[in-house]
């Protein structure tokens, strides 16, 4: 697997995950969304549900909780740069599919996986992206410039605190993710059944 993408790619675990009748009620909590167990990531997570249901909580509540703060596309935007910068292939392609379809702007967010954290966006993608990839580098990295631009960006103190929780998120996500296993081409479709 090469390259990062806006495709839906296939993730393979390195270890073996729980199979999906193997799911105590326990597991069933843990995963929130029982969608969530048709993925191995998430079945490999549910081995440890209780970490499982924490991380699964602070995840919806960082990226789907509407009560102001920065926008979804934005904090989609900071999960994708973070990823890009991280090297997570899987990650940087789910999040930038969901910054292109909240924005409006694919362009910009190809332009993100092809150039890298370094290339051009505008005033406030580049104060999120700038600000996103300094903490992923280490916390230390983020300063008082970059809090200093995204407030001249329009950001308020919510919305900065949201932005530092998506990237900080998936920071640890990241590693997270590339250290239990690997990204795997889409899988073809086969005759009279969709690929998940």
């Amino acid at each position: 697997m090469t390259g990062f993408t806006q495709e839906q790619l296939g993730w393979a675990p390195w270890l073996e995950p729980l199979a999906e009748h193997e799911l105590t009620d326990e597991h069933w909590e843990a995963l929130v969304d029982r969608a969530r167990a048709g993925s191995p990531y998430f079945l490999l997570l549910a081995r440890d549900p209780q970490i499982l249901h924490a991380r699964t909580k602070t995840d919806n509540d960082i990226f789907y909780n509407a009560k102001g703060g920065l926008p979804r596309a934005e904090r989609e935007l900071a999960a994708t740069a973070t990823s890009r910068r991280n090297g997570c292939v899987f990650c940087a392609s789910v999040h930038a599919r969901f910054a292109s379809h909240y924005s409006k702007r694919p362009d910009d967010v190809r332009r993100l996986l092809d150039e890298g954290v370094d290339a051009p966006q505008d005033g406030r993608w580049q104060a999120v992206v700038d600000a996103s990839v300094a903490l992923a580098a280490t916390p230390g990295q983020l300063g008082e410039a970059h809090i200093e631009a995204l407030r001249a960006a329009g950001l308020d103190d919510l919305a900065i605190s949201d932005t530092l929780h998506a990237a900080a998120f998936f920071n640890w996500a990241n590693r997270l993710m590339l250290s239990l296993g690997e990204p795997t081409e889409p899988t073809e479709p086969t005759a009279g059944k969709a690929s998940k």
